[in-house]
């Protein structure tokens, strides 16, 4: 341990960092003691525990390969692209104060927002939080996606795009309640949802409630459930209620000349109101074995003599970790969390499969209907790294119209997906 005197703000920032670059450790100054970690990115905080900040982030190249109805002519295509490039800066401030501030820098050769928010968790057992962040209904959507099991989490999203965006800004008070039960409300402003007479932004409403009666030893029960509302104005296009999917492939919206999302429901402009999405999600773990599942259903009331429209989807997952480790679990937020390698030599190794079914129903249409199939194994090399391979084996029905078969695609569809993860 260390303990230098610093004469200037400037002199003692450059020093804590050049040490922190050095070695890790625990370094404290004369004064309000500091303690730096540099295990995970850059952590300082006070003795105290005060004040604090942190600078990660975490890096996903990945490559897919893909064919039949995730292309346009059917052909195959691939394409390598930096899924996420984020840095984020952390922190809190007298005590009950916390922000976030993350960059994807990504592939677009800009850099967006993904998140820039403040909380405040003065209240017992109540956090309460405002900015631009996402809405998280679902297990997979509130787990990090750098922990999540598959490459890209389910299909199931897609069918209500509009409640997994960022394209906003929200409030949301969450918190827990003993070691049972999690819940989160929140209210969020999105953009390009506006009145087309009065120009006023329409509103999202969000609550997710989960109970976790089991989460000791390695062995998780988690049962929950959500509930998402909002009013839609379709105006210039923006939200016509149309419905696409990359099928769990998201090369195919990299890919901008062969890559195709599968059509599950046209667009129609002025022609629904209001928008309902219900989901549940259920998991248990015990030891290295796990399950999981999600239903999602959304429901689009028509207007104007447009008909309803109904989109369900599902999935069920079963992991195996075959060199022992269980996942971690956190009750705050209701998320699985990362597999830490017991032994950081041959790392953690995971296997596992997915099924996932996607219907969208309308009235006088047919059914349009995708199914999906995923092998993964993933190496989890150290806490830091963790390299992912999904195959996946697709059949839908009414997806494909006669005159996209007559130019060769199809309505199957296998992929190869790929992903190198540094997480820092």
């Amino acid at each position: 341990m260390i303990r230098p005197t610093f004469h200037s703000p400037v002199s003692t920032i450059l020093a804590l960092l050049m040490t922190a670059l050095a070695q890790a450790g625990t370094l404290t100054t004369d004064g309000p003691d500091l303690v730096i970690k540099t295990k995970g990115g850059l952590e300082v905080h006070s003795a105290d525990q005060d004040f604090g900040f942190k600078i990660d982030g975490r890096l996903q190249g990945d490559y897919a390969s893909f064919d039949g109805v995730y292309t346009v002519n059917g052909r195959s295509a691939d394409e390598f692209y930096f899924r996420r490039a984020f840095l984020t800066l952390s922190g809190y401030a007298y005590t009950d104060w916390s922000y976030i501030f993350s960059l994807d820098f990504g592939d677009s050769g800009t850099s967006n927002w993904f998140e820039a928010s403040v909380s405040y968790s003065g209240f017992d057992g109540i956090t309460l939080k405002a900015g631009r962040f996402d809405l998280l209904p679902g297990l997979e959507r509130a787990t990090s996606s750098n922990w999540i099991t598959a490459i890209e989490r389910s299909a199931i999203y897609d069918l209500a795009s509009w409640a997994q965006e960022k394209s906003g800004y929200g409030i949301q008070a969450s918190g827990t309640y003993g070691d049972l039960v999690y819940a989160n409300v929140g209210l969020f402003r999105q953009d390009a949802n506006e009145d087309e007479d009065t120009g006023r932004g329409k509103n999202t409403f969000l609550i997710r409630s989960v109970v976790a009666p089991i989460q000791s030893n390695g062995q998780v029960l988690h049962l929950g459930g959500s509930f998402a509302l909002r009013s839609i104005e379709n105006t210039d296009g923006n939200d016509t209620g149309a419905i696409n999917s990359r099928l769990g492939v998201r090369g195919v919206t990299e890919d901008e000349i062969n890559g195709a999302r599968a059509a599950l429901a046209a667009g129609v402009e002025d022609g629904f109101d209001h928008d309902q999405v219900w989901l549940l999600e259920a998991a248990y773990q015990l030891g290295p074995a796990s399950i999981q599942g999600e239903y999602l259903r959304r429901d689009l009331d028509g207007q104007n003599g447009q008909a309803d429209r109904k989109a369900a989807g599902y999935y069920l997952q079963a992991a195996y970790t075959l060199t022992g480790e269980a996942r971690g679990y956190r009750l705050s937020g209701a998320r699985f969390d990362r597999i830490r390698p017991a032994n950081p030599g041959p790392g953690a190794w995971e296997v596992f499969y997915r099924y996932e079914s996607l219907t969208v129903e309308e009235r006088n249409l047919a059914d349009r209907e995708a199914n999906i199939h995923t092998l993964g194994v993933n190496w989890y090399a150290n806490e830091a790294v963790k390299v992912a391979f999904n195959y996946l084996m697709t059949d839908t029905r009414n997806v494909v119209t006669p005159a996209e078969r007559e130019a060769g695609r199809t309505g199957d569809g296998q992929a190869f997906s790929a992903r190198l993860q540094y997480v820092f």
